[in-house]
């Protein structure tokens, strides 16, 4: 039995601005993939053409993201060096998750090696981005609307604090289940790590190795910014047992946003960087690369949610220092593109927008959870990401 609408807040704007967003966000990515390879590259101007359905749908496309997808969940599938429980749900009980999602990218990485010493021709990925995102985004809305309908039949207590309005539109955006499963397969936690983080750096891969077929070899620029992504993907899949504590997974429902957004955003946008490079080669020296490298290697720590976190006492500088740190790597990222256009930085600006989304809901947790003491904290410590600015 579905139960009444939740007394939860509501996010985005409640209905109209989620349903806006699930229109906005595909085309936005969209948008990104068509300037990054046009000459002006511009980030606010408009495309270069619209694509027709010719130019975004292919059954060879289809398949490759199929494929994918089987391998990834394959994968899953095989035994874990541990078996971590999650937090206690409101029925008192506790999942158990498989923590091999490095091993996922360590066997991965092994069968494409030797799928490319075999003749696999893996720069073709990056003709093939448009397409391939267009089946991601149908993938994840036909998935979506297969969850809103499971999650009809599921007990209350299984349900989303969040994803559990009464409004159909608004619970197929945000999910109505928390946890959505088939035995032991756990949907949300399987895609928030699996197939776009390792589709992301797998996409990166192919665009240097595109570079390096039309140029000769990869400019150095994009050996930067292959390199820290793979290192931020490696680390959170070592570290995959962290995410258990995440908002994603602890709070949030498994619906249209989390699944657009984990299977054709982080792909296919968050390897923007690369495509952009592929296109508009941009000069880098060594000196300037090594202060880049010294911008994203800056001294951190994990926290228990598997974020990094600055050192050096931060904490009693801003709230969320860990933010902060995303948003400096993110810089790293974007500055071996150099500054000539502003198409690079859109990842910086959207992380930007993201972290103070989240911060604010961060904010109203902690108040809930810890009361009177965290208004003090917040009087001690008035900044939230940036010290002296916000």
């Amino acid at each position: 039995m579905a139960p009444q609408g939740s007394r939860a807040p509501l996010e985005f704007g409640g209905p109209l601005g989620a349903a806006a967003l699930m229109l906005l966000l595909p085309a936005t990515m969209v948008h990104l993939l068509l300037v990054a390879r046009s000459g002006p590259a511009r980030l606010l101007g408009p495309p270069p053409y619209l694509p027709g359905l010719e130019a975004l749908w292919s059954p060879r496309a289809l398949l490759l993201w199929l494929t994918w997808l089987g391998l990834q969940a394959a994968l899953y599938l095989l035994p874990a060096r541990k078996v971590a429980e999650g937090q206690e749900l409101k029925d008192k009980s506790t999942l158990r998750y498989p923590i091999n999602g490095f091993q996922a990218l360590v066997l991965t990485a092994l069968l494409v090696t030797l799928g490319v010493l075999a003749g696999l021709p893996l720069e073709e990925l990056a003709e093939m981005l448009l397409p391939l995102a267009f089946v991601a985004t149908l993938t994840a809305f036909i998935f979506s609307l297969l969850l809103y309908l499971k999650a009809l039949l599921a007990p209350t207590s299984a349900l989303a604090p969040g994803g559990n309005s009464g409004n159909p539109i608004y619970d197929f955006i945000l999910g109505r289940e928390l946890n959505p499963r088939i035995g032991s397969f756990d949907f949300k936690y399987f895609c928030e790590l699996r197939p776009g983080l390792i589709g992301w750096v797998l996409i990166n891969l192919a665009l240097l190795m595109k570079e390096a077929e039309l140029r000769g070899s990869p400019s150095l620029a994009m050996w930067l910014v292959n390199g820290f992504q793979l290192l931020y993907v490696g680390d959170a899949l070592w570290q995959e047992e962290a995410i258990l504590t995440t908002m994603d997974i602890t709070h949030d429902g498994f619906g249209f946003m989390l699944a657009f957004g984990d299977l054709a955003w982080v792909p296919f946008t968050y390897s923007l960087q690369a495509q952009f490079l592929l296109y508009h080669p941009q000069p880098l020296g060594w000196p300037m690369a090594s202060v880049i490298c010294l911008i994203n290697d800056l001294e951190t720590i994990p926290t228990a949610t598997g974020r990094q976190l600055l050192v050096s006492g931060w904490w009693g500088m801003v709230r969320h220092p860990n933010y902060l740190g995303d948003l400096i790597m993110a810089l790293a990222w974007s500055l071996p593109c150099g500054t000539s256009h502003l198409l690079p930085y859109f990842y910086l600006l959207y992380f930007t927008a993201l972290l103070v989304h989240r911060e604010d809901r961060d904010e109203r947790q902690c108040l809930q959870k810890y009361g009177l003491a965290w208004r003090d904290y917040c009087r001690r410590v008035p900044y939230r990401i940036v010290p002296y600015i916000y």
